[in-house]
């Protein structure tokens, strides 16, 4: 059996939620962190500089500078069906905190959300948009309860 674990990783209630300093880009050859851990450290910052040819033990990352894979466009999550309605089960209070947490810049500024097409891993039913065989041009095509209840209200929420 696996064992389980129990801590507080961040806070957030109807008063109060944890937040973070505006992120500021170190300097070249620097870097800065943000730690949680069960010991009571929640979103704990800490910065240091990089080392090259670092003969230590321990993790060690190796970094081609001269290699570019992608960009990254930006950070974000998923709003799905049992993401929204747990969402729904907050008070109003520690759901605009919730969302300052993600969005805003006192938060840690969510650009992207992923949303499934349709029914995923964390819906309560199965649901399609347009269950009619060859219906090519969409004519049947229909969102759902929980696009129109569920994720759509609360991603306007975030856009806010």
């Amino acid at each position: 059996a696996l064992p389980i674990y129990s801590s507080t990783v961040c806070v957030c209630n109807s008063t109060y939620c944890d937040s973070l300093d505006p992120v500021v880009i170190p300097p070249s050859g620097n870097y800065s962190k943000y730690e949680s851990s069960q010991d009571g450290k929640r979103l704990e910052s800490s910065s240091g500089s990089l080392q090259v040819n670092r003969t230590v033990p321990g993790l060690v990352l190796t970094f081609n500078t001269a290699k570019k894979f992608q960009k990254i466009k930006g950070f974000g999550g998923a709003v799905t069906d049992s993401a929204s309605l747990n969402i729904l089960a907050l008070s109003p209070e520690t759901q605009r905190n919730l969302f300052n947490s993600y969005f805003s810049e006192e938060g840690i500024e969510y650009n992207i959300l992923r949303v499934p097409i349709a029914s995923c891993d964390f819906s309560l039913r199965i649901y399609t948009y347009d269950d009619i065989e060859d219906d090519f041009e969409l004519k049947n095509f229909s969102l759902q309860e929980e696009d129109l209840k569920l994720k759509i209200p609360r991603i306007q929420i975030g856009r806010a």
